[in-house]
């Protein structure tokens, strides 16, 4: 069953994994690809099917369907397709894996991956990570990241944080204090209190501490962070703050600034659709709309071309 928060859109009548594997290979088969068919076909399964379509083309044709579909793939699509057959942790942790240890290190989207997940999906995240990879996710942070960053994400990664809604609003005021002692009131800034509280209290109890903290020091504690700390520690502070609050309105904004300017963040436009798709990206569209005063589909369309545009804007389903 589809949330409704997804956009995926898949047959009213479901398709037998078994065809949709004979489909593939015929598009496969020949001299080039018939790469609109490898499309049509994928991007409207969900995660579950694509799983069983996988299992049905080994069992077929004695090859791993991942293997076979980068050899006719190529470029950006090739990433993007690739990453959407896995399922969802599956997937972070493969994103995890290629921005801590391919050539170029992507220390924003191992943040932004770790920093917008919940408590429980990063357990999970990390028993997946270890068990794909044999290796522990929080050895490739140590190695990468540094300083209050590397504390962060660690700490992130380790506290359990209880996902109720329930806040004590007395220890939410004291936390604002704390935070605006570590922070404005003096002179530097105590990084520890801050990755304490941001790594330890729930997402209710954070959207708590910023109303408390505006109440008591008329400023924001967004405005706080980004005067008192700066890049990547800033980054995973915010984003920790921006999805306690509204996780949809976060990433339309990482996806408008991939398309901002000149030339296309790739990594990130792929990265954002093909992990939220699933999730909120309905409620991702209407944010974008309602911000950019444009669609999250034109903004793509516009920004894409060839099979890879068709391939997103089919992840992406119909205009709001």
């Amino acid at each position: 069953m589809i949330d409704h928060m997804a956009t995926l859109t898949v047959p009213p009548t479901p398709v037998s994994p078994r065809d949709d594997a004979i489909q593939l290979y015929k598009a496969f088969k020949g001299l080039g690809c018939d790469t609109e068919a490898v499309i049509g076909i994928l991007a409207h399964r969900d995660a579950t099917q694509r799983a069983y379509i996988r299992q049905e083309y080994e069992t077929m044709y004695h090859e791993d369907l991942l293997k076979r579909l980068a050899s006719e793939l190529s470029g950006k699509l090739e990433t993007a397709v690739l990453l959407w057959m896995h399922d969802l942790v599956e997937r972070d942790a493969t994103i995890l894996k290629e921005a801590l240890y391919t050539g170029f290190i992507n220390l924003g989207a191992v943040t932004e991956v770790i920093c917008s997940r919940t408590s429980s999906q990063l357990q999970v995240l990390k028993q997946v990570y270890h068990s794909n990879f044999g290796t522990y996710l929080e050895h490739g942070i140590e190695q990468q990241a540094l300083g209050d960053h590397q504390k962060i994400l660690l700490a992130f990664l380790s506290k359990p944080r209880d996902e109720s809604m329930e806040v004590d609003m007395e220890m939410a005021a004291n936390d604002a204090k704390a935070l605006y002692k570590a922070g404005e009131k003096k002179l530097g800034t105590d990084e520890k209190v801050f990755v304490q509280i941001f790594s330890e209290r729930n997402r209710a109890h954070l959207v708590a501490i910023n109303t408390c903290y505006h109440d008591m020091y008329g400023g924001s504690l967004k405005k706080a962070i980004k005067k008192e700390t700066s890049g990547l520690f800033e980054h995973a502070l915010l984003t920790i703050l921006q999805c306690a609050e509204n996780p949809e309105k976060y990433f339309a904004k990482v996806l408008y600034k991939s398309m901002k300017g000149l030339g296309t963040n790739d990594t990130t436009l792929i990265r954002v659709i093909v992990t939220r798709t699933e999730i909120d990206m309905q409620h991702i569209k209407a944010e974008y709309h309602k911000k950019y005063k444009k669609s999250l589909k034109d903004a793509v369309h516009s920004d894409t071309s060839g099979h890879y545009r068709s391939f997103l804007l089919s992840l992406l389903g119909p205009n709001l």
